[in-house]
């Protein structure tokens, strides 16, 4: 039995159960003259058997769907006499017999693949009869045994609402565990990076020529690893972006909060929110074709001499990206604040652009610095804009008219290519990625403090 067709009948049966839980809660409040007679409402029962029925075997499927082809790999190879020691050789011997399983193979069949790809079907359909076999009894029993265990008396809210807890906090611990993973991998690769190269000099180097050679008598062996022109590549084209998107965008929202009509927002909120659903390669060709063309042109006709590919132009077109961004957000946040407060601002006399600068900005600011903070990760993370409209080239400098490149461009960058995986160039790319997650760090730690001060003055 296949894994989807295995999954239905369990949902179906989960279902079964839960009507026949709350039709059996049902019948016994009626006969006990009530709901009120019951320790829980009969929706309560219903949910009681569900879980009994499907969490376990779910859980179980779960399981043997994430160790099942492990095992069936270990087993296949562990039968044949003669396989490769080295771990790339055993999987492409492994890859040669699933091939041959699936009718698939190109080339010559062996006797030993043959009768290892025989061996692995058999494997497959008895795991899968096994699966389905166990799954399903699994769910039919605990499902008897949730219903032999009704009565009146069974609080069955209390377990039920226990059970969901703990649903709900293994999933906020996987997300934690995640991010902690996350980290504990770029860190433990970035301490190799920096095993290789002094953290002194790529955080203070003012040179970035990570190209390392691939043998031992090619020019060039040692790169030079000085994050600072990526750094201020960065900070230069987000600031850029984020001079563009936070005014725009705030001042749209309390335009659309404030004083637009129903009319208007109807209109004019949907097509604002339409610039977040194009792609990010789209503003990257808008960026490449016309806005530094028309950059460059507009800086040599007042004499200066601008690149074709400019930090202004990314910055620009980024920030028009990030305007819904910026919008929507403070739009949601500005329309949460209580309607008791302009009432109150208003009858003492204050005028509506009183209103809105005095209470309820203010009142609405923890929100707008959290729409702000997002903006920023997401301009802080942009690549595509950056490579058709910044370029590569890492240059220092305050110059925005010449081209930049940011620590995302050169993450992409350094993780392409036929360099080894181990090679300090290919290393760098976690260093990059580590100081990225401190820099966010740090911006989150800064935007908690502005809205703990704000917040403590309007609660």
């Amino acid at each position: 039995m296949q894994t989807p067709t295995l999954l239905a009948l369990l949902l179906l049966l989960i279902l079964v159960v839960y009507g026949t839980g709350f039709s059996r809660a049902l019948g016994a409040a009626r006969s006990l003259g009530g709901v009120r007679n019951l320790a829980s409402l009969p929706s309560y029962y219903g949910l009681f058997a569900a879980l009994w029925c499907g969490l376990p075997a779910l859980l179980l499927l779960g399981a043997w769907i994430a160790f099942d082809d492990a095992i069936i790999r270990t087993m296949v190879l562990g039968s044949l006499p003669d396989k490769p020691e080295t771990p790339s050789g055993q999987n492409l011997l492994y890859a040669q017999i699933q091939n041959l399983s699936a009718g698939h193979l190109i080339g010559e069949k062996t006797p030993q693949l043959q009768s290892a790809a025989d061996y692995l079907n058999r494997l497959r359909r008895n795991s899968s009869n096994l699966q389905a076999f166990l799954s399903l009894t699994l769910a039919v029993g605990l499902a008897a045994f949730a219903l032999l265990r009704f009565s009146p008396k069974l609080c069955a809210r209390e377990k039920v609402e226990k059970v969901l807890r703990a649903i709900l906090i293994a999933c906020a611990c996987a997300a934690i565990f995640t991010t902690v993973g996350i980290l504990l991998s770029v860190l433990f690769e970035s301490l190799r990076f920096f095993q290789s190269v002094p953290v002194s000099e790529f955080l203070f180097g003012l040179h970035w020529s990570p190209q390392m050679a691939l043998r031992a008598d090619q020019v060039g062996s040692s790169g030079a690893f000085g994050a600072v022109p990526l750094f201020t590549g960065t900070l230069m084209v987000s600031a850029i972006a984020m001079f563009v998107a936070v005014p725009v965008g705030l001042m749209a929202a309390i335009y659309l909060a404030e004083y637009a009509s129903r009319r208007v927002r109807a209109v004019a909120k949907p097509t604002l929110e339409i610039l977040a659903g194009v792609p990010t390669v789209v503003y990257g060709f808008f960026a490449a074709l016309t806005v530094a063309p028309f950059i460059r042109d507009l800086a040599t006709s007042i004499g200066l001499q601008a690149s074709s590919e400019s930090a202004l132009a990314a910055g620009l077109v980024m920030g028009i990206m990030i305007i819904p961004f910026v919008s929507s957000l403070s739009d949601d946040v500005i329309n949460a604040v209580p309607q008791s407060l302009r009432d109150g601002a208003l009858g003492l006399g204050s005028t509506r652009s009183e209103t809105v600068r005095k209470v309820v900005i203010p009142a609405a600011l923890p929100g707008i610095v959290g729409g702000v903070l997002l903006a920023v990760s997401r301009a802080i993370g942009e690549t595509m804009i950056v490579v058709m409209a910044a370029g590569l080239a890492a240059n220092l400098t305050a110059n925005p008219l010449e081209s930049v490149t940011t620590v995302t461009v050169q993450i992409v960058t350094l993780l392409v290519g036929d360099q080894e995986f181990d090679s300090p160039k290919t290393l760098a790319a976690f260093a990059l990625g580590l100081m990225l997650f401190v820099t966010t760090l740090v911006l989150n730690f800064i935007a908690l403090h502005v809205v703990k001060k704000y917040r403590e003055q309007y609660e």
